[in-house]
């Protein structure tokens, strides 16, 4: 049989049928204790639970009874301290002969232990907490080939769990419940939950990443830019407060989609200031993954192998593909190398013409190829970005949308697409990259252009809310 001791830590009365139970347990070979112990606050509600659950009459501390299989058989209820007492007289002849203040000490060193237990616990639960991801505007399709994506153990680590939240708007709601159900139904292992939500009330809340999809269909002739400028800004508005109210401190927002996504990273931290600027970014990988194919169709070879192309400006608006420090592995030409040999891309296309004729006046056909893919490639853009910032990037250049702090020239306070490396956890700007007089130019274009697109914002915001833009 296996006698069963539930009783608060702190109890001296526990403390004292305890010690007894050890000692006929030490004693006699058959006499099995099994303990329970509980926090003084939890202790009344589980006591009224475990009586309830065994249609059994019993309000003090402790409560002992007896289970005829281990563990788990029907058990026989022995009653408190004195009757525990009783029993062990009578089946044993043994009895407690513990002084009032002995009891009292060992009560004290029960809690103690009691809290320790916990607190280990608690620890060991913290991690094996999953990674809490939100994706807005989670109707469209990037979504869709995102979630796989993201639980195949590529992205966060093999034994990492997550649990991901989509968020939309009641319109798309059934949608979302659909994406749920076939996100369960392929029992993805790392996949602790997948869940829907219309509301906002709970939005955010215990967010460690944060991937915002919004957009804006473009019609610039139905309405004007400054029209769509707006209506991006009061969804970043509607967002950032939550953000900074239910999502973890270190939390990393994702800005991606086919429309404004540097200034979505902008006016996620003009209207959410406390969250860390260097945690919200901007995708540009798609633009780099698009010119490395064409580059590699040209030099008729893998993309893989073409490297350090650096995408500056605005993501989804004006920007330029910089070839300046791209490099080829596993190119086959004339001389060879171990597989981290490289050679400059500029050197291995020998007709320069194309590259100023064909690839750099081409930015319309890469834009055209890039806003036509609205799946398969941004979601494995975003994928990446996560990885590296999880685990580090490879030795190569990564062009994100980041603020500025005048890098490059380049005026502070907007978001503008450069070159960076991930290590740590985090990312720094390769600020010892050399840029030609080109570059420089392009450059200060580009950052007139998205100082103009986030003046437009400011003014909306000044328009709306004078106030608050004071």
């Amino acid at each position: 049989a296996v006698v069963m001791f539930t009783g608060k830590a702190n109890c001296p009365y526990y403390a004292k049928a305890e010690l007894l139970a050890d000692y006929l347990q030490t004693n006699l070979p058959n006499f099995r204790v099994h303990k329970i112990i509980q926090h003084p606050d939890k202790w009344e509600q589980w006591l009224r639970d475990i009586c309830e659950t065994n249609g059994w009459e019993h309000r003090q501390c402790p409560i002992i009874w007896r289970e005829l299989l281990d563990r788990g058989g029907k058990g026989q209820l022995l009653g408190g301290l004195n009757d525990f007492l009783e029993y062990a007289q009578q089946y044993y002849g043994i009895t407690s002969m513990m002084l009032s203040e002995e009891m009292l000490d060992i009560a004290e060193e029960n809690l103690q232990a009691h809290l320790e237990i916990v607190k280990e616990d608690e620890e060991i639960k913290s991690l094996m907490k999953p990674v809490q991801i939100w994706i807005t505007g989670a109707s469209v399709p990037i979504c869709y080939h995102l979630i796989p994506l993201l639980v195949n153990g590529e992205v966060f680590g093999m034994t990492t769990e997550i649990s991901i939240h989509l968020l939309d708007t009641d319109q798309f709601k059934e949608f979302l419940h659909s994406i749920v159900m076939e996100a369960e139904d392929m029992a993805f292992p790392l996949l602790r939950s997948i869940s829907e939500h219309t509301g906002l009330d709970q939005a955010f809340i215990d967010a460690d990443v944060i991937i915002v999809l919004d957009d804006v269909l473009l019609n610039l002739e139905v309405r004007s830019l400054e029209n769509y400028i707006r209506e991006v800004s009061e969804i970043c508005q509607v967002y950032a407060p939550l953000i900074e109210k239910n999502a973890k401190s270190e939390v990393k927002v994702i800005s991606s989609g086919k429309t404004f996504a540097n200034l979505k990273a902008t006016m996620l931290r003009v209207y959410g200031p406390s969250i860390r600027p260097e945690n919200i970014i901007a995708i540009a990988t798609s633009w780099e993954s698009a010119a490395k194919a064409m580059l590699a169709r040209k030099l008729n070879m893998n993309a893989a192998g073409v490297k350090d192309v650096i995408v500056w400006g605005n993501i989804t608006g004006s920007n330029y593909i910089d070839l300046s420090h791209a490099k080829l592995y596993g190119y086959d030409c004339a001389i060879r190398g171990p597989p981290n040999f490289q050679r400059p891309l500029l050197n291995m296309i020998y007709d320069s013409e194309w590259i100023h004729s064909e690839f750099l006046s081409a930015q319309s056909t890469l834009s055209s190829r890039v806003s036509r893919c609205t799946a398969m490639l941004p979601a494995h853009a975003i994928a990446t970005v996560l990885r590296y910032w999880y685990h580090g990037s490879p030795e190569e250049i990564i062009s994100v949308g980041i603020l500025s702090e005048g890098q490059f020239c380049i005026p502070e306070g907007i978001t503008c697409c450069m070159p960076v490396r991930f290590q740590n956890g985090n990312w720094e700007v390769m600020t010892e990259l050399e840029i030609d007089e080109t570059t420089q130019k392009v450059l200060r274009r580009l950052s007139h252009e998205l100082v103009q697109e986030k003046l437009v914002a400011l003014k909306e915001i000044n328009e709306m809310h004078p106030y608050e833009a004071e």
